[in-house]
């Protein structure tokens, strides 16, 4: 295997730029739209990007016996995307983005209880850490942010460790390439039902807005994948909270946002032990039908 931390991180950096880019549209998107248009857009601009690259061999590598694991997958990537983007529309953009970057702190624990891998006892203290500093920025009980919105960006980062498991589920069997073909493809499907009832057509100049989300997410997930293939995730997995302090840079600016001082204490607790839980958890792949 390749092993470029260099190159990785470069890749693992430019994914971040592009994921707090694409927070940027999303958070002007959500000003005009609600939520359900902005889901679909995104997912259906990343699968007419995919769609040709990962079929140009005539649809051969696309064919799956584990169709009810991609489904599992699909289902929470679009309920963390939800949440995610329902947290940026009514969050400063930085503590949204971090909230949804907990991922690393729920995955030992929803992996343990689903596909039977105990993470090492030293987990546990590393990841209450992380839920203080968690609490921190949500501070449920007081005025400084939506309860509301703190709680649902929070589960945001629980539904995309769920996806994330669900990905390490199906690995055994089904590589990356197929992974983001159907989810791509189910994503959309998914995405597309509350348009029924939710559909509003967006402006030109809103359009442009949800493009950019769309491309810039299909941007990130790419630099994330080469960077991913240049290194072991648990280093680069540090180098991708470059998306929290990018988004925290592009609020300020934009909307002269400015975390206070205990969102910073808990951003820091949250970034320093979802780096030490990744690279503590050396989970062992379950094989299971």
């Amino acid at each position: 295997m390749r092993n470029d931390l260099r190159l990785g991180a470069l890749h693992a950096i430019a994914a971040a730029l592009a994921f707090s880019l694409m927070g940027v549209c999303i958070k002007v998107a959500a000003a005009e739209t609600n939520n359900a248009v902005i889901v679909f857009v995104r997912c259906a601009v990343s699968l007419l990007i995919l769609l040709p690259w990962l079929t140009r061999r005539g649809g051969l590598g696309i064919r799956t016996t584990r169709l009810s694991g991609h489904l599992w997958r699909a289902g929470f990537g679009i309920l963390a995307m939800y949440a995610f983007f329902y947290a940026i529309a009514k969050l400063p953009l930085a503590e949204a983005m971090l909230l949804t970057y907990s991922t690393p702190l729920w995955i030992p624990f929803i992996g343990w209880a689903w596909i039977g891998e105990r993470p090492a006892p030293v987990v546990y203290p590393s990841v209450v850490l992380g839920l203080i500093g968690v609490a921190l920025i949500v501070k449920p009980g007081f005025a400084d942010i939506d309860p509301v919105a703190g709680a649902v960006g929070a589960a945001s980062g629980v539904m995309a460790a769920c996806a994330m498991v669900s990905i390490r589920r199906i690995s055994d069997t089904e590589p990356p390439a197929r992974i983001v073909f159907y989810f791509a493809l189910l994503g959309t499907t998914i995405a597309a039902i509350p348009l029924l009832w939710a559909w509003e057509t967006p402006s030109p100049k809103l359009m442009l807005w949800l493009l950019g989300a769309g491309l810039l997410a299909t941007a990130g997930q790419m630099q994330l994948t080469r960077a991913y293939a240049c290194a072991p995730a648990a280093l680069i997995g540090p180098f991708t909270y470059f998306a929290v302090i990018f988004s925290g840079l592009l609020a300020w600016a934009v909307w002269q946002e400015r975390p206070d001082r205990w969102s910073m204490i808990g951003a820091l607790l949250v970034m320093a032990t979802c780096v030490l839980v990744s690279t503590l958890s050396k989970p062992r792949v379950a094989r299971t039908g």
